[in-house]
C-alpha cells in the first residue's frame, strides 16, 4: 500500500470537544471496516479549520470512497513518495 496525506477542510473542527472527536473517529472506523483491507488510517492532526490525515491505501480512489461514505471531505489527497527526518542527515 502507498502512504497518503489527506487535507480535509472542516470548519471549526479544532473547536470540537473530545467526545465529538471520538464520534468522528468511530464513524471513520466504521467506514474503514466496510471498505476492507485496502485502506488503513494511521493518524490525524487537527487544526482550526482542517485536519491532516495520514493513511495507507491501495490507491487514491479508495480514499475518496472513504470520504464519500464517512462524510469527511478529502479536499486534497497527496501521495507520499519519500520521507525525511532529522536522522536523514546522519546517514
Amino acid at each position: 500500500m502507498r502512504k497518503f496525506i489527506i487535507e480535509r477542510d472542516i470548519p471549526e473542527i479544532g473547536s470540537l470537544e473530545r467526545d465529538q472527536l471520538r464520534a468522528a473517529a468511530e464513524k471513520s472506523n466504521e467506514v474503514l471496516v466496510q471498505l476492507g483491507s485496502g485502506i488503513q488510517w494511521v493518524e490525524s492532526y487537527v487544526a482550526d479549520d482542517k485536519t491532516f490525515c495520514v493513511y495507507y491505501a491501495v490507491d487514491e480512489d479508495i480514499i475518496h470512497r472513504h470520504a464519500e461514505l464517512s462524510g469527511f471531505p478529502a479536499t486534497k489527497v497527496t501521495a507520499i513518495g519519500k520521507m525525511i527526518s532529522p536522522t536523514t542527515a546522519a546517514s
